[in-house]
């Protein structure tokens, strides 16, 4: 039976999800308590370090082509072998520990996705010597807009997103292409996309 305004799959009209414990939120996220986990406490949200900034654009770079479950399923052990993605360790690691990695089943064994987190480390380091920190140059791409009412809503890219792969990409880094840069914006709370009927975006 429907009630007023939900779908049988428990979509409402607003484009978020009921779940099991009666919370709303964004329909991207449900079915995997894993993603309502990630969704809750961490999507959207500012990174506290420079290191935890580099992981976000790690872990974007490794769900290129794969599903993001996937990749929060692998990360504690993505954590473990790239040193909490601590910039200044990880840009150390040379070809040999990329050889060892793509024989570990605990990790995203894609070599260039793997040689792409080392590569880009060590352009973290120039990034963070010339902005102060990670967050001093990607926040100069946030997106100051309203939430969106519905998933359609919802862009897949965006003029920010474009203008950081673009810089990025210049400066040496992979796997940041405008669509990875947009769901990274995403996460870092660059730009707000928790719909407006979602529990995260209703004032507390």
């Amino acid at each position: 039976m429907e009630r007023d305004g939900v779908s049988g799959d428990g979509i409402t009209d607003g484009g978020v999800v009921i779940g099991a414990d009666g919370v709303p939120r964004c329909a991207w996220c449900s079915g995997h308590t894993d993603y309502e986990q990630y969704h809750d406490h961490e999507w959207g949200r500012r990174p506290p370090t420079d290191n935890h900034w580099f992981e976000k654009v790690c872990l974007e770079g490794f769900q290129a082509g794969l599903s993001w479950l996937i990749v929060l399923r692998r990360r504690e052990r993505l954590r473990e072998v790239f040193s909490g993605f601590d910039p200044d360790v990880v840009a150390l690691m040379t070809n040999a520990d990329i050889d060892r990695l793509v024989t570990d089943p605990g990790v995203i064994r894609h070599r260039g996705k793997l040689e792409s987190v080392v590569n880009n480390a060590r352009r973290a380091q120039a990034l963070r010597d010339e902005w102060g920190s990670l967050a001093g140059f990607f926040e100069r791409f946030a997106l100051d807009r309203p939430r969106p009412v519905h998933l359609t809503d919802i862009p897949t890219t965006s003029n920010e997103s474009h203008a950081m792969s673009r810089e990025l990409r210049s400066r040496g880094w992979t796997f940041v292409g405008p669509t990875t840069m947009y769901a990274l914006s995403q996460a870092l709370g660059l730009v707000d996309d928790h719909l407006t009927t979602c529990w995260v975006a209703r004032p507390s």
